[in-house]
């Protein structure tokens, strides 16, 4: 994990004029505000060097933390464009608990959320955001840090200090390209600094940019063909149903076949298809009859965003003659962002004026129909028709003052962060769509009478004709953090083994987000089709205090005390909170360290969980007591009868409580010989009343063991009827009747924000640095990482067992151990680098088993060619590897989504210094 030893760091530039170096009298480490000689404390540090994220083939900062091994839990990627609510974010999840769980700082200062909440539900930082030129280094604490931190700091604090007192100019150059197709990007920053008798400033500019890349651009998620599991009945793969028209149900015969020639009509696109089924309950294929098929549509969506990202940074420092010194800084970011998350589909009984699925009689028919109509590039005007927008610009301004009364050191400091973010997309206009298919209603009362255009139904709309009936849609979103500190630090007075060391602070925050979409979902529903959004805003504020203590009780031995009041302002039940932090250092030998830690945390809820006015989604889902009532296990109930779309909805829940929880640590540090060093610590975090939103799948669930006292194996339920539980999840899903289908549809579920029982996780990080020197060879450097996950425990809610065996249960696809590595070689004006990333092995997609561990590889060599000038040529992912293979994946894009799909980079720098 880079190093541990933060004593060994490198400096952060070594083209610079001025290369930094260790302070040894006192340094600040993340997780304490007191000042030590010996970085290494009771919890470990790790400690990455924007030199190393270089060395090792990286361009951003997420780039990078994408590959620390604490960093194991699933998240929503760029490949989520289809689904996701945030595609344009890059959040961290330490120890798999939670985006919102790791605390982000920019040089110690809190940072904006992202305006857009995590899957459409909560708070998150953005680590995207982050210009990497102007990093100096990366500080990650993994565990409870609240004592110091305040909130949030339950999984862990990732520090980002920026550079200070740089003196010269260099500037970088990158550019590159994946050999597999698309992703072309450029890299252009430009770093420097003056400094004199008494003021000093440090700048830097950067712009970076990169195109979009399609799923049709990598051959193995082109197609739905690339489906490795079709239905065994079947024996191959079949087409999406590209245009579809059917009377309700799947008996045969039950699709109308298009007019002769129709699939044709679109290019390309479509193919005329004879589509079956097979039948749940015997398995035998059912013959439904013919349409059109599509097996592109799946891969109209991006799979990596295209970018054009401006990123500007300024520090500055005077001096007054009485000892003070003056600081400020300023770092901005301005974002262009373009991705598709696929063509539009218009489906279902029938679009009414509103927007709203309903049932319809078609008079041409004079029955019920069913549709499927997926529209084409070409009907867009091209791939670039179906781009989302996004535009974001974020502001972190701070000032500051420091200086020495006595034998302690004072810093006061006013910030203030905002990030703005704003997406654009087009979508169909539910009243215009009714008009354009089917024209006006043909009755006023009873079943909704209309009659199908057969032929603008079978026909391509023109670019004009889909934007006449479509709308250019405006999310706003924006949110902003307010800061002031003070703190207070030195040693009280001398004790026998040493002096003891003190710290204290006072803090000040008011924070606040406010989001704006185009479409509401409660309590009303507006034309736009096909559409789901979210709503909110809300502010809170903090007034917080803490002390800290380090108290020499041997030469070799050293406790560590820190305490924290927090006190909220807000329309959530948090009125405060108290937090602790205790550890232990013990050096036997100058050369040994063994240390412990123990710390209370706690996180208020995500300001979103608690203001949002209204969210929805639509997610497939099996209807659990429709398959159950039905005398089936649920692994049985296959097709579209048991599973389908259904609705979710979710508002903010004001009556959340703050989430709790506890985290210890034990470790080992060994400086084994001079250059080699190593650690091991063992790590454990609980979390009480986590808050979580409950999903559909997990409602639909206990709805059906509620309503039949069978679970989805048919082993009997563990709640009875009456109970509260079954009361409460019964009351969340709304069913309607369903004529002709086994039981009433599921119409809607409503979901929300719970305050969970538990989460409990613990583990091992260890970590070696070598470092050796020969005279014929050059200079070596080797650093190594692993970290394993040894227990995963969770419980929902206070009603469910807890779940001894979430490490290992087949549907947990968060990584259990990741490793990370590399080896540094440098001989006169040459210098090359091995990197390896190693993800563990998950369950296969059909939980019946894991698919193999994953490991990437990257290199590269550079060479100084002036005084002034180095290149370096670099190849990320050099065995162009994608994804482990699992032959039962059978949900697009048939892969596992924490694999990326852009395969081999390579890419040549040039770096120049003006000195």
């Amino acid at each position: 994990m880079g190093t541990t030893h933060a004593q060994q760091s490198e400096p952060a530039d070594a083209g610079a004029t001025a290369k930094k170096t260790t302070n040894v009298e006192g340094v600040v480490v993340t997780g304490s505000r007191i000042k030590r000689t010996q970085i290494e404390g009771p919890s470990p540090v790790t400690v990455i060097s924007s030199t190393q994220i270089e060395r090792e083939g990286f361009v951003t900062v997420f780039d990078a933390l994408n590959t620390l091994t604490q960093n194991g839990g699933v998240v929503q990627n760029e490949l989520n464009s289809a689904g996701g609510f945030t595609p344009n974010g890059s959040p961290v999840n330490l120890r798999g608990l939670g985006p919102g769980r790791t605390l982000l700082l920019i040089n110690g200062r809190r940072a904006a959320d992202y305006p857009f909440p995590y899957n459409g539900q909560s708070n998150f930082q953005n680590f995207g955001n982050i210009p990497s030129a102007a990093v100096d280094r990366i500080e990650i604490l993994s565990g409870g840090a609240s004592a110091i931190y305040g909130s949030d700091a339950v999984a862990g604090v990732i520090n980002v200090v920026l550079k200070t007192h740089f003196n010269g100019d260099k500037v970088t150059v990158r550019g590159g390209t994946s050999t597999t197709g698309g992703g072309d990007f450029g890299d252009v920053q430009w770093v420097g600094g003056r400094s004199g008798d008494n003021w000093s400033v440090t700048y830097a500019l950067e712009y970076f940019a990169d195109e979009p890349v399609f799923a049709f651009q990598r051959s193995f998620m082109d197609s739905a063909d690339d489906n490795p599991l079709p239905t065994p009945e079947l024996g191959v793969n079949q087409p999406s149903a590209g245009i579809r028209l059917n009377r309700p149900g799947s008996a045969a015969g039950s699709y109308i076949a298009p007019p002769p020639g129709a699939c044709e009509r679109f290019g390309g696109e479509f193919v005329d298809y004879n589509f079956r089924t097979v039948v749940a309950a015997t398995r035998a294929v059912t013959n439904l009859g013919p349409g059109c098929g599509t097996w592109k549509d799946v891969a109209y969506q991006t799979i990596a965003n295209g970018n054009n990202d401006w990123s500007g940074y300024f520090y500055g420092t005077y001096d007054f003659a009485n000892g003070i010194q003056a600081w400020t800084s300023l770092q901005g970011f301005y974002s262009k962002s373009k991705l598709s998350g696929g063509t539009e589909a218009i489906s279902g009984p029938h679009i009414d004026g509103t927007g709203r699925v309903t049932t319809w009689f078609d008079t041409g028919f004079n029955t019920n129909l069913n549709m499927q109509r997926i529209l084409t590039p070409q009907e867009y005007g091209g791939v670039g028709g179906l781009y989302q927008h996004y535009t974001e610009k974020s502001l972190d301004v701070a000032f500051g003052l420091r200086g020495t009364i006595g034998r302690f050191d004072w810093d006061v400091t006013l910030g203030r962060a905002e990030y703005r973010a704003e997406r654009t997309r087009q979508r169909l206009d539910g009243s215009k769509v009714t008009d354009w298919f089917f024209g006006p209603r043909l009755n006023t009362t009873g079943t909704p009478r209309y009659k199908l255009n057969l032929d603008r139904f079978y026909t391509p709309l023109t670019p004009e004709q889909y934007r006449a009936m479509s709308d250019t849609l405006k999310y706003e979103s924006e949110s902003w953090v307010t800061q002031g500190s003070a703190t207070l630090s030195g040693d009280l007075f001398e004790l026998p083994a040493g002096p003891l060391g003190f710290a204290a602070v006072l803090d000040f925050t008011k924070q606040g987000y406010d989001l704006k979409s185009p479409r509401s979902i409660l309590p009303t529903v507006i034309e736009t089709y096909n559409l789901t959004g979210t709503n909110g805003g809300g502010d809170r504020e903090r007034a917080a205090a803490g002390v800290e203590f380090s108290i020499p009780i041997l030469p070799s031995l050293k406790a560590s005390l820190a305490g924290r009041y927090d006190k909220y302002d807000d329309i959530t039940a948090v009125d405060d909170a108290k937090t602790w932090g205790y550890g232990l250092e013990w050096r036997p030998f100058d050369n040994l360290l063994l240390r412990g830690n123990y710390s209370t945390s706690f996180k208020a809820p995500d300001m979103h969980f608690v203001f949002n006015e209204g969210s929805g989604s639509f997610t497939t889902s099996l209807d659990t007591y429709r398959c159950l009532s039905g005398g089936l296990p649920a692994a049985s109930c296959t097709g579209s009868v048991y599973n389908y779309a259904v609705f979710a909805t979710s508002k903010g829940e004001p009556t959340l409580t703050e989430e709790t929880g506890k985290s210890w640590g034990a470790g080992v540090v060994w400086d084994v010989v001079d250059g080699l060093s190593m650690s091991l610590d063992y790590y454990d975090i609980k979390l009480d009343d986590a808050v979580t939103t409950l999903s559909s799948a997990y409602i639909l669930d206990n709805e059906a063991g509620c309503r039949t006292g069978l679970t989805r194996t048919r082993q009997p339920f563990q709640f009875a009827a009456d109970s509260a539980f079954c009361q409460e999840i019964v009351s969340r899903v709304r069913r309607i009747d369903a004529p002709g289908e086994p039981t009433a549809r599921v119409d809607g579920v409503r979901s929300g924000p719970v305050n969970q029982s538990l989460l409990h996780v613990s583990g091992f990080d260890a970590a070696l640095n070598w470092r050796f020197s020969t005279q014929r060879f050059g200079d070596f450097r080797t650093e190594l990482g692993w970290t394993h996950t040894l227990k995963s425990e969770r419980q929902l809610l206070a009603t469910d067992p807890v779940d001894r065996d979430w490490r290992d249960d087949k549907t947990n696809f968060d990584f259990r151990s990741r490793v990370r590595g590399s080896v540094n070689w440098q001989r006169n004006d040459w210098n090359a680098t091995v990197f390896m990333t190693r993800y563990g092995s998950l369950p296969n997609w059909q939980e019946t088993g894991r698919i193999a561990p994953y490991i990437l590889w990257n290199v590269n060599l550079g060479k100084q060619i002036t005084d002034k000038a180095r290149v370096t040529v670099f190849v990320n992912n050099v065995f162009n590897k994608f994804h482990p293979q699992d032959g039962g994946y059978n949900s697009y894009p048939y892969f596992y989504r924490a694999y990326s799909p852009i395969g081999r980079e390579v890419s040549a720098q040039l770096e120049y210094n003006f000195n």
